[in-house]
Formats: C-alpha cells, structure tokens, sequence
C-alpha cells in the first residue's frame, strides 16, 4: 500500500509542476503587444511571441521585454509623430478660428468700400448729373487711394484726402466762375485758400480725423489676424529634438514592451515631457497675451469711435454737404480768392458757360440715419464681426502655457488626471512621484524626464515673438488713432493725424519706425532746416578734425 502511494505522489507533484509552467509560459506570451504592433501597420515578424532578455534595448527599460530592437526604433519614430499630430491638432483649430476671421474681415472691408462707392455713384448721378460724370475719376481715385491704403498701407491718407479736398475746390471754382479762364497757375493758387476759407466748412477736417482712424484701426487690425494665422501656422510645426523623442518614446510605448498595452502614462508625468518638448513654445505665452490683448483693445475702438462703418456709409452725404457748403458760400470765397490770386481773366462773351445756377447743384441727398446699416460681406456687420472676434481672441489667450495641459488632456497621450496609481510613471505601473515643472526654457533646466538645453532658444520662435511685439506696437499705435508705420511721437502732437508717407521701394522694413515731429517734418527734415544738409553734418565734423590736427602740428 505505501509502495503504491510514493508513485501517486510522484505523479501527482509532476502534473502540478507542469501546471505552474503552462501558466508561467502563458503569463509571459507578448500576442496582445504583437497584435497592438502589427495594427500600425508594422512587420509581425519583429515582435516576439513570447519575452525576451531586454539587453538590446537602448531606451526602454532592459527587463524581461516583448519589445525586439526593430520594434523599439519603430515604436520611436512612432512616438514623434504621434506627439507632432496632436500638438498639430491643437494648433490647427486655432491656425482655423485666425484663417477664417481674416477672410471675413478682409471681405468685409473690401465690399465695404466698394458699397460705399458704388453708393456714391449712384447718388450723384442722380443729384448732379452730367457735371459729376465729367468729375467722376476725381471720386474714383479717392476709393482707389482708399482701397490701396487697405491692401498695401503706403498711402499718406492725410495727404490724400488734403489733395481730393484741394483738387474738389479747383473744379467747383471753375464751376461757380464759369464765366472766367484760369489757367493752372491759378488753380494752383486757389487750392493753396483751401485751408485758410474752409469752403466746404468743417467736413474735411471731421472727414479726415473719422476716415484716417477708422481706416487705420480696421488695417491694423486685419493684419493682426493675419499675424496671429500665420504665428500659429510656424509654431505647430514641431520638431522634437533626440532627447524630446527618447522621452515620448518612454511615455507612450515603452509600457507595451513591459506587456502594459491598457495602462496609460501618468498625467504628471506626461505634463513634464511636454513642457520639456515644447519648452520654446511655452516662451511665446507672454508677447502672445500682450498681442490679444492689444488685439482686443483694437476691437473695442473698432465698435466705437473708429468703426469703419459708420465713417463709410454716410460718405457720400458728407461729401455732398461739403459741395453745397461750397455753392452756398461761393460768392464769398470767390471774392476772397480774387484779392489773394487776382482778378480772373474774362472770357469772350461766346464762350461763357452756363451759370452753376442753371446746374444741378441745388438739389440735396436724403438725410442719413445711422440705423439703415447695410449687411455687408457675408451678410454681417462690423459689430457682429467684432464681437465673434473678441470671442475667439479672450479663448485664445494662455494658449501656449495651456498646451501642455491640452496635450496631455488627449486621451490618447494620459491617463485621466485622477488617475494617480493606475498609470503607467515610465518605469512601471505606479503612481509618478516627481513634481511638474513650470513653462518655458528657463524652466526647465531642473526637468526630471527631458534634458533642455537652456542656453539655446528655439530661432523661429524667436521670430515669431519678435513678430508678435511688432504687431502689438502697431496696435498700441492704432489704438490711440495713429498710423502704424508713420505716426507722430512729438508730446505736442494731438494724435488727429497720420497716414504713412512712405514710398512702396522706400518704406522701412516692418520692425522700422519714422517718427515725424508735428508739422510733418522728419528728422532729416529738421537737420536741413537748421542749416547743413543731414548728410554734410558727419562730413563737415571729419574735415574740422583734420585742420585741427593740421593747425595743431603747426603751432608745434
């Protein structure tokens, strides 16, 4: 009987042995780390079927692995584009929300000025007829200038508008004189009374100040969409740098080779990766909040004092109050300009024109109410495209300190952030005990998971804050109703005027300022006025030296 029973035991121990190994073998399968591996689209043939000594691995930790040498470079040229297509993701729906209200800004503009003419058009050529469609190229080079201060910006709008005021006055003066011959001399002579009679009363003062602040905000403002488009278009284009990728590699695929396909990497952990691999874009975050905020302060002058709007459509009525200011005090002005330019010369009795009074001058446009706005492009408003504007602009701000955050909040790169213990720390399943480090380079020089190189800022972001400071003075300047690329500096100057003076080859480049003094004049200008020309000033000091060391020798 115990004969009997030591063979029973022997067996029963030997089938118990072989059960613990058929579960240990099973424990130690890597099919689901295969399976996982093969849906990328990767070769089946580089991953084990069961684990292997983890020597050969460089970055993953060298444990008993399912992960073959193949498989991790693959897995970390995978990790960088996995990381480069969610902060693309991020940045696209903002690149969207800025592409999107360019255009219909700039739509909005465009159509706005060309309402505004066609409106002018048809008033007055049903008020003045024949006489303002032998003028009409005067009005048409008004909206050209207009609308090329818009798209290109090198147009002096104050001086602009001076000379239609000035070449307005020549052709109504011939009008209510016909029975005069001026020559251009003349004429020349009259447009010089224009500021001293004010025969078309205070429009074109009013006129000027409304067209040259409005015109000024919307431009500035259209731009900084623009900038803000294209700032986010440069700054989503990621390229980790090898420590960046050797970190995401550990933080998305290396708990695969550990068999941990379902564990997701912690949320501290992953916020200390981001903030290493996207340490230049944290440095964006403060011209960024300056720039909206400049942005908004635009904004709000664009729904008050500086609408656009509001200036463009009752301009035809402006224009026809000044004209009839004109007719009602032609005698005056006339006598004033005879005593200042002389006596006109008569001409022969046959050739005197019909009186203006026999014109259609005397008939006047309906009164204006402010109410009747048109829709415009897209069927909207400026105060509707505003405030979707001002919107996006207050979601917008913190972006780049908040990308990070928003990466890691991708389900697809963290666990949920409540989800401390059960996550993957880069080493194992447990809890991530380092703490997270701030935003942007200077931070992080004390970063437990990415090694930054601090001394080296990234050169397109620095283009792109140096872009965004440009853009944010520019929008400082149109905010207090100064043109952004010749605007007045002068303590006395009464912020009324701008309007950039300079010619297309000659302007300054977009990170240049001319700062004008009151009158107009430049720096250059003042130099001249005060004797040598501003080039002879260097020469003239060099030529001194020289005969001061001439006349030194020889009193030696």
């Amino acid at each position: 009987m115990a004969r009997l029973g030591l063979p029973a035991l022997l067996c029963a121990l030997a089938a118990l042995s072989a059960a613990l190994l058929a579960a240990e073998l099973k424990s130690k399968s890597c099919s689901e780390v295969r399976r996982l591996y093969v849906s990328k689209g990767f070769d089946k043939n580089d991953a084990p079927t069961h684990e292997i000594n983890g020597d050969h691995l460089k970055i993953c930790p060298q444990d008993y692995t399912c992960c073959s040498q193949e498989m991790e470079e693959k897995y970390s040229l995978q990790s960088k584009d996995d990381f480069k297509s969610v902060v693309s993701e991020q940045c696209n729906h903002l690149q969207a929300v800025f592409a999107s209200r360019y255009k219909k800004f700039d739509e909005f503009f465009k159509e706005l000025l060309e309402n505004a003419e066609k409106s002018l058009n048809d008033m007055f050529v049903k008020t003045y007829g024949r006489l303002y469609m032998q003028n009409s190229e005067l009005f048409k080079d008004l909206f050209e200038e207009l609308k090329r201060y818009y798209v290109v910006g090198n147009v002096n709008l104050e001086e602009m508008l001076n000379d239609f005021w000035a070449r307005l006055l020549e052709r109504m003066f011939r009008l209510v004189n016909s029975q005069y011959h001026f020559t251009d001399e003349y004429l020349e002579c009259v447009s010089k009374y224009t500021e001293q009679l004010k025969p078309f009363g205070d429009v074109p003062r009013k006129l000027k100040l409304q067209v040259t602040r409005a015109f000024v905000a919307a431009r500035t403002f259209a731009q900084g969409l623009a900038v803000a488009r294209d700032v986010v278009s440069k700054v989503s284009v990621v390229n980790p740098t090898a420590q960046c990728t050797h970190a995401l590699l550990k933080m998305i695929y290396c708990s695969h080779c550990q068999g941990l396909v379902t564990v997701k990497p912690c949320y501290n952990y992953c916020s200390n990766i981001m903030r290493g691999c996207l340490a230049n874009q944290g440095d964006l975050d403060f011209e960024w909040n300056n720039f909206i905020d400049a942005m908004l302060m635009v904004a709000e002058r664009l729904e008050g004092p500086f609408n656009i709007e509001s200036v463009m459509d009752p301009i035809d009525v402006k224009i026809s109050d000044a004209i009839m200011n004109m007719q009602d005090n032609s005698v005056q002005v006339s006598q004033k300009v005879f005593q200042g330019c002389g006596p006109p010369k008569p001409l022969p009795a046959g050739r005197i024109s019909r009186s203006i009074s026999e014109s259609a001058f005397s008939a006047r446009f309906r009164p204006y109410h402010p109410e009747e706005r048109p829709t415009t492009a897209a069927g909207t408003s400026l105060d509707r495209l505003v405030t979707d504007v001002k919107e996006k602009l207050k979601q917008a701000k913190k972006f780049w300190s908040s990308l990070p955050s928003n990466v890691c909040n991708d389900e697809r790169m963290a666990a949920g952030n409540g989800n401390e213990d059960d996550c993957w720390n880069g080493k194992g399943k447990s809890r991530y005990l380092f703490a997270v480090t701030g935003n942007g380079l200077a931070n992080q020089g004390n970063n437990p998971e990415v090694q930054v190189d601090t001394s080296k800022p990234d050169i397109l972001i620095l283009r792109q804050i140096m872009a965004l400071r440009v853009m944010t003075s520019k929008m400082k300047n149109a905010y207090n109703g100064n043109d952004v690329d010749f605007f007045d500096i002068s303590d006395e100057s009464s912020g009324e005027g701008s309007g950039s003076g300079c010619e297309y080859q000659q302007c300054p480049s977009e990170f240049e300022y001319n700062a004008t003094d009151h009158s107009g004049k430049n720096a250059n200008d003042k130099a001249s006025s005060a004797g040598a020309p501003p080039g002879a000033q260097p020469y003239l000091l060099t030529v001194f030296c020289i005969l001061f060391l001439v006349m030194q020798r020889e009193w030696r």
